[in-house]
């Protein structure tokens, strides 16, 4: 059944379960005044059983004349009605005669109880000959009997048929109502979810992320659509970086490809013309082809780490780590690349939560691209806060233009002057990503005096907590010259 009514359209099951529930709003409705009809029908007929109550002189009176004498279930007795009701003398032995009636009604031991003085009365329904009777039982003042007197239910009936039959109708027609009425209503109601569908299908079979649901109101249906339009323009956004990226990443990488494959194909003609290079020149170009691969490796690297979404691990476990030790590692790390630049230290210590291994990085790329602009001999500090957690980090070169700071962090950007040096434009951009996961920030601006100075705050404690055992390497910081 449930598979059957899934198999069917939305609109028409929609239909179909409206008129489901107003068949049964109707059907307990109907039920529940057709009973109340019944009740007030037959307290009806009880009151007027109490009110044609058959005089007691007048049964004296028929009793004396011999009209009144016991009878079997099946004689009939001819005698006029004047009261329209059956009428029966019970004695206080359960034995009857008929007074007036057309069949004698069963004797029940309330109505006995009655005959005896026991009850005050006694009202019930019996069934005599196939046809039900409203019963009322009442004393014979002045003897030791009772008297029934009935009338047949058939008197309401007739009329409870009638009402049952103006009901069904009722709610037939009610029905019919409904389902029609529920297949206007899921037409109008999915009119927008068949707008969204179409937009969806649209998008399905074009790709055209473009598309836009117009949105009215604050319903359910509305918030779906600006659902819709946010995640069709995420998706628009999502693609237009990935394009940028692989344009990006394709103009970078045919650079260092070009220059290989210059070098590459010089050192194979002159083996092919057996006139080999000079040693030093074939030194050279052979230092150019390291130097070019590891460029390459150096920008696969860094577009594995931007190709991993926002919400992806790291690579590595998040910990409690020390942004000092970290700091100290990152700045031996500099002066191998640097031996001509000076660089000073004061790391206060400072426990972070954050993955080692991508902090690391980041702030390695934050040092080197200090020394890559330090002027020969210059000097760049490092100063670790702590009591904010702020890393500073601070060179002596030509500094960043004011109009070129908001695009520091962006993919693959380069600043004009920095063209000619070595680089991919991705490790700021690294920066600012590991930065943001870790729940800091990072901002560049020009120094007193010239220069950049690189800040990064990430938020920790200058103690690491009770859980966690001290790490050791690198030493709670201090100041010192290299």
């Amino acid at each position: 059944m449930t598979s059957r009514l899934n198999s069917l359209p939305l609109r028409s099951r929609l239909a179909l379960l409206v008129a489901v529930a107003v068949a049964v709003a109707v059907a307990a409705c109907s039920l529940a005044a057709w009973l109340l009809v019944r009740a007030e029908l037959v307290d009806s007929l009880d009151d007027a059983l109490h009110a044609n109550r058959v005089p007691d002189s007048r049964l004296i009176e028929l009793v004396r004349a011999g009209q009144c004498r016991a009878v079997p279930e099946e004689e009939r007795l001819d005698t006029p009605n004047p009261f329209d009701s059956t009428v029966q003398l019970v004695d206080r032995d359960g034995d009857r005669c008929m007074a007036f009636g057309e069949r004698p009604l069963p004797v029940s031991a309330d109505d006995v109880a009655v005959a005896r003085g026991e009850r005050a009365e006694a009202l019930h329904t019996v069934t005599a000959g196939g046809e039900e009777y409203r019963v009322l039982t009442t004393p014979l003042r002045g003897t030791d009997a009772a008297v029934t007197v009935a009338r047949p239910m058939a008197e309401i009936d007739q009329s409870l048929d009638t009402l049952a039959l103006v009901l069904g109708l009722v709610a037939a027609t009610g029905v019919l109502g409904a389902a029609g009425a529920g297949v206007l209503l899921a037409r109008a109601g999915l009119r927008p979810v068949d707008r969204l569908t179409d937009a969806v299908e649209h998008v399905a079979r074009t790709e055209d992320l473009a598309v836009r649901i117009p949105v009215d109101g604050d319903d359910e249906i509305a918030r779906l659509s600006r659902s819709f339009n946010a995640m069709t323009a995420a998706l628009a956004t999502s693609r237009d970086l990935q394009q940028q990226l692989i344009a990006d990443a394709g103009h970078e990488l045919r650079t260092p490809l070009t220059s290989l494959r210059t070098n590459i194909d010089l050192l194979v003609r002159s083996e092919q013309a057996a006139r080999p290079l000079p040693p030093g020149d074939r030194r050279e170009l052979l230092e150019s082809v390291r130097a070019q691969i590891g460029e390459l490796a150096a920008l696969i690297g860094d577009l594995q780490e931007l190709s991993r979404p926002d919400a992806a691990p790291a690579g590595g476990p998040v910990e409690i780590t020390g942004l000092h030790e970290i700091a100290e590692r990152a700045v031996e790390r500099a002066r191998l690349r640097g031996s001509n630049i000076t660089i000073t230290r004061d790391l206060a210590p400072w426990y972070v939560r954050a993955e080692p291994a991508a902090l690391e990085r980041a702030v390695v790329n934050l040092l080197d691209n200090a020394v890559k602009f330090s002027p020969p001999g210059g000097t760049i500090d490092v100063r670790l806060d702590g009591s904010t957690g702020t890393l500073r980090v601070r060179d002596r070169g030509p500094g960043i233009p004011e109009d070129e700071l908001p695009h520091v962090f962006d993919r693959f950007w380069r600043s004009p002057s920095a063209r000619s040096l070595p680089g991919s434009g991705l490790g700021l951009s690294i920066v600012a990503r590991t930065v943001r996961r870790s729940g800091g920030e990072i901002a560049l601006h020009p120094a007193p005096g010239g220069g950049t100075e690189a800040v990064l705050r990430l938020p920790g404690a200058p103690v690491p907590p009770p859980e966690t055992p001290g790490r050791s390497g690198g030493g709670p910081g201090g100041t010192a010259t290299g």
